[in-house]
C-alpha cells in the first residue's frame, strides 16, 4: 500500500462522520482540487517550490527545504528534514545543485523524486574570464540556473504537472490546466524581456556571481561573472583586476549584486571603475530585500533594473 493510499484509509476510518456531514463534493476546492487529502510535496528551493504551488493549488501541500533568506547552494539538512523527505509523496529538486539534497534523495526518495534537470536542457557550462586554480575547479561545470529563462522553467512546470497527475489522477486535468496558465504567464514574461532588452546600449552583463547565463543567452546579453557558479567564492586580486579591466575597456556602466550574498565584491569593482551598482536577483530564495513577492514580480524588477543599468531605450 502506498503512503497516499494508507492516508486515505486512515482518513476514511477516522472521519466517516465528518465526511457524511460535508458530503462527497463539498470538500473540493474552487477549481476541483481535493481539499482533504493533499499531496505532500518537499521542494528543494524557491523556484521549484513556486511552480509546484502554482500547478498544485489546493491539491498539494508544499514545504520548501531551503528557509527564506538562506543561500541554497550550502543547504544543510537536519535528520528531521531527511525523514520528512522520506514521508513525502514527492520530492522536487535539481540534481547537482544542492549536495545535501542529492544525498537525502538517494537515501530516502529515490523512487519518489522529480529531478528538474531531467526535464530541461542544461546546456550552459561555466567559462571563467581568466582561469586560475580556483576557477579551474569549476571550469566546464554545468550551469544549473535554468529558471532565470522563463521558458526553461515552463518546460519543467509542464513535466511536473504530468508527474503530479500520475500521483493524483482525480486532479490530473486541474494540474494540466494550471500548468497551461503558468506557461501563458511565463510566455508573457519572456516577451517583456525580449522587447525590453532589445535596444540596450551595452550587452555586457557584469554580475557578482555566474548565475545569469540562461537569462543572458535568452535575451542577447553576455554574462561576465566576478565569481563562479557558487557565490561564496572569494575572488583573487587578479580576478578583480581582470573584471575591472573588462568593465573599463567595454564601457560597462553597472555591476550587479544579489540579495543572498554580500554586495562587497560588486562594490569593489564599481569603486575601482566608477561604475554604479544595482540589484539583479538570481531568485534562489526570497528575502526582505527581494523586489517583489513572487517569481514573476521579482523577474519584472530584474527587467527594470537591467533596462536602467545597461541602459535600454
Amino acid at each position: 500500500m502506498t503512503k497516499r493510499a494508507l492516508r486515505r484509509a486512515l482518513a476514511l476510518s477516522a472521519g466517516l462522520t465528518l465526511l457524511a456531514a460535508c458530503g462527497t463534493d463539498e470538500g473540493a476546492g474552487a477549481d476541483g482540487d481535493s481539499g482533504g487529502d493533499a499531496l505532500s510535496i518537499q521542494a528543494a528551493f524557491y523556484p521549484l517550490q513556486w511552480i509546484t504551488e502554482q500547478i498544485g493549488g489546493d491539491a498539494v501541500s508544499v514545504e520548501g527545504m531551503t528557509p527564506p533568506g538562506a543561500e541554497p547552494h550550502d543547504l544543510e539538512l537536519t535528520p528531521q528534514d531527511v525523514a520528512a523527505m522520506g514521508e513525502a509523496d514527492l520530492v522536487v529538486y535539481l540534481s547537482d545543485f544542492q549536495p545535501a539534497v542529492d544525498d537525502a534523495v538517494d537515501q530516502q526518495a529515490s523512487d519518489t523524486s522529480f529531478d528538474a534537470a531531467e526535464h530541461t536542457d542544461l546546456e550552459l557550462t561555466y567559462t571563467p574570464i581568466e582561469e586560475g586554480e580556483e576557477e579551474a575547479d569549476e571550469a566546464g561545470a554545468t550551469d544549473p540556473h535554468f529558471w532565470l529563462d522563463p521558458m526553461h522553467l515552463a518546460d519543467v512546470a509542464d513535466a511536473l504537472a504530468e508527474r503530479l497527475g500520475e500521483l493524483d489522477a482525480d486532479n490530473a486535468d486541474t494540474f494540466t490546466e494550471h500548468a497551461a496558465e503558468l506557461r501563458n504567464s511565463l510566455e508573457e514574461l519572456d516577451t517583456e524581456f525580449t522587447d525590453g532588452l532589445a535596444t540596450c546600449e551595452n550587452t555586457d552583463l557584469v554580475t557578482s556571481h555566474n548565475a545569469f547565463g540562461y537569462l543572458a543567452q535568452a535575451y542577447g546579453l553576455t554574462q561576465v561573472g566576478i565569481t563562479g557558479l557558487t557565490p561564496e567564492e572569494e575572488p583573487s586580486a587578479a580576478d578583480l583586476a581582470e573584471v575591472a579591466d573588462f568593465v573599463e575597456e567595454n564601457a560597462v556602466r553597472t555591476i550587479y549584486y544579489e540579495t543572498l550574498v554580500s554586495p562587497a565584491i560588486a562594490d569593489a569593482v564599481a569603486a575601482e571603475t566608477g561604475a554604479q551598482t544595482a540589484l539583479l536577483d538570481p531568485l534562489e530564495g526570497l528575502t526582505d530585500e527581494s523586489q517583489g513577492s513572487d517569481y514573476l514580480e521579482v523577474m519584472r524588477s530584474n527587467l527594470d533594473n537591467l533596462r536602467a543599468g545597461q541602459p535600454c531605450d
